[in-house]
């Protein structure tokens, strides 16, 4: 009824008016579609590593112990190992002592047959031969790994440890960012000086990065100690008041961490130890972070 009512009515407008109308309806819907089209072409055409919003990520850092759970000698269980990271759901982990190849663990690349069974990609960085085959630390992804590299942390001669590293890769997250993630574990000597030296050249390696860096491991060093108070002055830890992760039986002490810089290019949004007991003698350590844009 209504609309009939207002053709009546147009049909009274002078024909001069309803040509001004109609051109003027015409110019409005041509710049709502220019608009549009605009925007189309604004979010076409952002540029890969440019993100419009943060993107939230789970990260877990697990000593492994090549798989073999503590009680259960000479005994290797990868199931085990998949499992824990798999009810996580992380999107990236940092592994430590991974073995490949070696006659202690079997033919099996672990790096490589976790990282399958996830579904995820992999970077191992091999510390030192070992028992026929590698060991060393690896690094996991849900999502696209590049550059991947193998630094060399310095031992003191006299004190004959163990040569250790930090492995670092560039990922590219969902919405475009691009960070570094690394995996590094530190010197177990009980003297502190190896470890000391390899904290500084992590320093010194990370102090140049220009993307955002998270680094996770076992620092085999707790809070208090003088590494990881170096530590703190490269990065912040999402944990300041830390729960331990050794031993998994009534643990004491916190060695495990993840960490990142810089301080503003990141929110922490949860920070949680895993009381799984059984797979390896570390408990796993897991922080949800938001990385900013």
């Amino acid at each position: 009824m209504y609309a009939d009512r207002s053709i009546a009515r147009m049909k009274n407008v002078p024909k001069t008016i309803l040509v001004y109308i109609i051109t003027g309806v015409a110019l409005i819907l041509a710049a709502c579609s220019a608009q549009n089209s605009t925007a189309t072409k604004n979010v076409a055409n952002n540029k890969p590593g440019v993100a419009s919003t943060g993107q939230v990520i789970r990260v877990m850092a697990y000593n492994i112990h090549h798989s073999n759970p503590p009680s259960k000698t000479d005994f290797i269980d990868i199931e085990a190992i998949t499992t824990t990271i798999r009810t996580q759901n992380p999107d990236l982990v940092a592994l430590q002592e991974v073995d490949v190849h070696t006659a202690r663990s079997g033919p099996a690349n672990q790096a490589e047959e976790i990282a399958k069974k996830l579904n995820m990609h992999y970077y191992f960085g091999k510390a030192i031969d070992y028992s026929g085959g590698e060991y060393g630390v690896a690094i996991l992804s849900k999502y696209p790994l590049s550059e991947q590299k193998v630094h060399r942390l310095p031992t003191q001669q006299d004190t004959k440890g163990e040569p250790r590293i930090l492995a670092t890769v560039k990922v590219t997250l969902p919405n475009g960012q691009e960070i570094r993630f690394g995996s590094t574990h530190l010197d177990a000597q009980k003297p502190s000086v190896n470890r000391e030296l390899q904290i500084r050249e992590i320093g010194r390696i990370t102090s140049a990065e220009k993307l955002p860096f998270i680094i996770a491991g076992d620092f085999n060093a707790p809070p208090e100690s003088d590494i990881i108070q170096q530590l703190d002055t490269y990065f912040r830890r999402t944990c300041q008041s830390c729960a331990p992760t050794i031993p998994v039986e009534n643990p004491t002490k916190a060695i495990d961490f993840i960490a990142y810089r810089p301080a503003d290019k990141f929110r922490v949004e949860s920070h949680q130890v895993i009381p799984e007991k059984y797979a390896s003698d570390h408990l796993p350590v897991v922080a949800e972070i938001t990385i900013l844009p």
